[in-house]
């Protein structure tokens, strides 16, 4: 017998002894409407593309009765295939498995992928479903672990990287998905934590449900660790694809080119902004009339939606959009919508992706919680990530834009190269109330009718600074435009600083207000 032949029916074998000895695990899975790991890849990947790499891997541990146990694989399927025929390297985890554990061997097979995808300048994805740590491996799995971080932290920027939780992903696991580009979970499948509710009880002595505490809703509501949600698997794969096709295979590429296509004529740019100045509206609505297709993917949805961040084209190129939005808490700056835009716009940065921001707000969000929980620190962030950012960088001003927040959100002073305001667009150091209120204090104060004079102090004031022709005229705002002009606008902008080349002082790197 050939070797050939040898290996032939070592697979047939190895095949079928896990078909029929994980039988009753599969039907488990299935029950919990979670696929297994060979079909959730190809679910996501292109028929036919998927090519699988370390399929005899086995573990090594000789300790507990292992060296008896078989692990096919030992719990993770590695490989490459394309996704609407993008190259992607990917790993998926074997729950039927010992349970999807990490043992030294399981994590190597992880690893190896991740160096192919570095090496070749491919995208990662994983797709967790881990009980976590293999106990009976001791050390080892814990060692394991900490390559998989290392290698996640040093492709951090080179190549996108995708977490997909479809499973638990318990304990230092967690660490890995925080490291990456995106997270991924499903409604009723998801589950990401530290310590599991059994812990918890013990050491806090409170009940929790493992939904309440790790679960999708939570971690894309809540925390902040999942960029998209999902009610199910597929749905889900619906949406990294869409992902794939908006970012680049690596950071020395750009974004693949798309025919161009006209926004829905239906959503009219000069109607959508209300006559009120303090009557809210939704953004999105404004997104959706300038960009291609009035198709926008938006990220971190359910996050700090007082801004929104996500992925559009003009003109058939892929550009980053950040926003405030005016309908939640008046579009203001926090904690979580610094931390939010910030990571957003470094990804944009990191792999050249050109950055639009649209500007509506009046400033950063007053009170004690928000002091207290470092709003200073993490609003610093917001300014070095556009300090930093060396992509094209176009702002439009549609309305408020006072205080700190207006120099936050990619002003002329943190290096924007281009910045348009509506004609609404409101520029001051604070509204006009307030303004009114401190400047004409005393004149106020000794008024025959202090009402009276408030208002007409507050017309004065807004009619000399609540326009975008002060800040024109000082050579802050390189335009005053129409709102129908605004996408032609932007494409103009976007075409002549395709070539932008920015020289960067020498450092290792800087060090942001993490």
């Amino acid at each position: 017998m050939s070797v050939f032949t040898k290996i032939a029916d070592l697979f047939k074998r190895s095949d079928k002894v896990t078909r029929l000895k994980d039988a009753k695990a599969y039907e488990k899975q299935y029950a919990m409407g979670k696929l297994g790991a060979r079909d959730r890849i190809q679910a996501l990947l292109d028929p036919g593309s998927f090519h699988e790499y370390d399929l005899f891997v086995e573990h090594r541990c000789q300790d507990f009765n292992m060296d008896k146990k078989q692990l096919p694989g030992d719990g993770v399927v590695t490989g490459t295939g394309t996704i609407e025929n993008h190259p992607v390297a990917i790993f998926a985890q074997d729950f039927t498995v010992a349970g999807g554990s990490l043992g030294l061997m399981h994590a190597r097979k992880i690893t190896k992928i991740m160096d192919h995808a570095v090496n070749l300048g491919i995208p990662l994805i994983g797709i967790n479903d881990s009980g976590g740590a293999r106990i009976q491996e001791g050390v080892d799995s814990l060692a394991g672990y900490g390559e998989i971080f290392y290698r996640n932290t040093r492709a951090s920027g080179v190549i996108p990287q995708i977490s997909v939780i479809l499973g638990p992903c318990a304990g230092g696991a967690v660490y890995s998905p925080a490291l990456t580009d995106f997270v991924f979970v499903v409604d009723k499948i998801s589950k990401m934590f530290i310590t599991g509710p059994e812990v918890i009880k013990t050491v806090l002595g409170e009940e929790i449900s493992m939904e309440d505490l790790g679960g999708a809703r939570v971690h894309t509501e809540i925390s902040g660790n999942a960029h998209f949600f999902a009610k199910s698997e597929m749905e889900c794969f619906t949406q990294i694809k869409k992902l794939t096709t908006f970012i680049p295979w690596n950071n020395r590429k750009r974004a693949d080119s798309y025919p161009a296509l006209l926004p829905d004529p239906a959503i009219r740019i000069d109607r959508i902004i209300p006559e009120q100045p303090t009557k809210p509206y939704d953004v999105r609505n404004v997104i959706g009339a300038v960009c291609d297709g009035s198709d926008f993917l938006e990220v971190h949805k359910l996050w700090a939606a007082n801004i929104v961040v996500g992925f559009a084209r003009l003109n058939g190129e892929t550009v980053g959009i950040v926003a405030n939005q005016p309908s939640v808490l008046a579009g203001v700056l926090d904690v979580d919508s610094s931390d939010k835009a910030a990571r957003f716009v470094r990804f944009c940065d990191a792999f050249n992706i050109p950055l639009i921001t649209f500007v509506d707000l009046p400033g950063y969000l007053p009170g004690i919680d928000q002091e207290h929980a470092g709003v200073i620190r993490h609003g610093a962030k917001l300014l070095y990530a556009y300090s930093e950012a060396t992509v094209p960088k176009i702002t439009v001003i549609l309305r408020k834009a006072y205080g700190g927040g207006y120099i936050a959100m990619c002003s002329r002073h943190l290096g924007a190269d281009f910045v348009f305001a509506w004609p609404t667009a409101e520029i001051a150091v604070m509204g006009p109330e307030g303004a009114a209120n401190i400047i004409f204090k005393s004149e106020i104060a000794g008024s025959p009718d202090p009402n009276e004079t408030r208002k007409r102090k507050v017309r004065e004031y807004t009619e000399k600074f609540a326009n975008p022709y002060v800040a024109a005229a000082a050579g802050h705002i390189d335009a005053v435009i129409n709102p129908e002009d605004t996408r032609e606008h932007l494409i103009h902008a976007l075409r002549i600083s395709t070539n932008k080349q920015e020289t960067v002082m020498p450092k290792k790197h800087g060090v942001p207000p993490f």
